[in-house]
């Protein structure tokens, strides 16, 4: 059960957040949620695809995988996320965006404001990073995670035109993922999507303008690039494979 609070360095002055990672926090999964503003962070190190959310009547959603099984991250080793790049759905820890109404010259104005989970696995009042200095100023971890909030805000607002207008034209189509490890481990991965490199490269000159000029092109490009972390993953599950049959 969550429980969401307006964050205030009143009631929370001696918050904290645990930044180790591991299973107990809820790290022990497949995939993330993925968006469109730190796509070019994410494609150095994750494959990008896309699948539908459940949540949202079936609208598409970016994600970035993370393990070939559902409770599989192989980015997790000792306590630690083993990539230069932490997924902002990740990095934000318990906090979210939430809203709050503020008149501003007669005006009712809906502004953004903090939530933070204290059921969050992370959100603690004993150990981690302080969210506030003594004084009551935002430490610098709050400043970051203000910036990682910003970043998923507009991702979620940018993404959903995004991929509606892949999708009008075509370029989103189903991955036949079928990947050998080694002579006794196979995984298949179903239900994930790309964008399909010849139907982007068909564009006419229109199509490809609409894009670019929305900014989505890139988005493309880089989504059909992260493609080729799918060996790093590999490599890292053979290693795994072969430190448990060591063991």
């Amino acid at each position: 059960m969550a429980r969401h609070e307006l964050l205030n360095n009143v009631a929370h002055k001696d918050l904290r957040v645990i930044t180790r990672f591991g299973p107990e926090f809820g790290d022990d999964v497949g995939m993330v949620t993925a968006f469109p503003t730190e796509f070019a962070e994410l494609q150095r190190e994750y494959p990008i695809f896309f699948r539908r959310d459940r949540n949202r009547d079936g609208a598409w959603q970016a994600v970035a995988l993370l393990g070939f099984d559902a409770r599989e991250n192989l980015f997790l080793r000792d306590g630690r996320w083993n990539a230069t790049y932490l997924p902002g759905i990740v990095a934000k820890g318990p906090f979210l965006i939430g809203f709050q109404e503020r008149s501003v010259e007669g005006e009712l104005r809906r502004e953004p404001v903090i939530h933070v989970d204290l059921d969050h696995p992370r959100a603690s009042f004993s150990e981690g990073e302080a969210v506030f200095l003594p004084h009551g100023g935002h430490s610098p971890y709050l400043d970051h995670v203000s910036a990682v909030l910003r970043g998923v805000r507009d991702g979620i607002e940018s993404g959903a035109s995004m991929f509606a207008a892949f999708d009008a034209l075509e370029l989103i189509q189903p991955l036949d993922l079928e990947l050998q490890l080694d002579d006794q481990h196979r995984v298949s991965l179903a239900g994930l999507h790309g964008v399909d490199r010849e139907r982007l490269a068909a564009l006419d000159a229109g199509a490809l303008h609409g894009l670019h000029r929305a900014g989505y092109l890139e988005g493309a490009y880089l989504i059909q690039a992260s493609m080729q972390n799918l060996r790093r993953l590999m490599a890292e599950k053979q290693r795994r494979l072969r430190q448990a049959r060591a063991a």
